[in-house]
């Protein structure tokens, strides 16, 4: 049977606290990890940003999104892997669904 694959979307914060190097090491593991176990489509690293309300007495973050497609019960570990991270504020890990398009009626029809 052909291993099925959908899409993902990932958003992580990493800590403003480290320096740049230490947060581009954060990025480099975690694609490291999604390439290893599916395919990137697309890496957008937002920057740092204010938090819209503090987290463990930080107000401000390291964002980045990251767009993949893998098997089904990868995206659980790379949420194990995110939470046992310190260096992870916060983290969500959404399922894309692939809408069609629907045809629009006319109201003559």
């Amino acid at each position: 049977m052909e291993n099925l694959k959908s899409t993902y979307e990932t958003l992580f914060i990493v800590s403003c606290e480290l320096d740049d190097e230490a947060i581009k090491g954060v990025i480099e593991k975690f694609t490291s990890v999604i390439e290893k176990n599916g395919e990137i489509e697309s890496v957008n690293e937002w920057g740092r940003r204010k938090l819209a309300y503090p987290i463990e007495d930080r107000a401000d973050g390291y964002y980045v999104l990251i767009v993949f497609r893998s098997e089904h019960a990868f995206p659980s570990e790379l949420d194990r892997l995110f939470n046992i991270d310190e260096n992870i504020m916060r983290s969500i890990i959404v399922k894309c669904n692939k809408v069609q398009p629907q045809k629009v009626q006319s109201p003559a029809e």
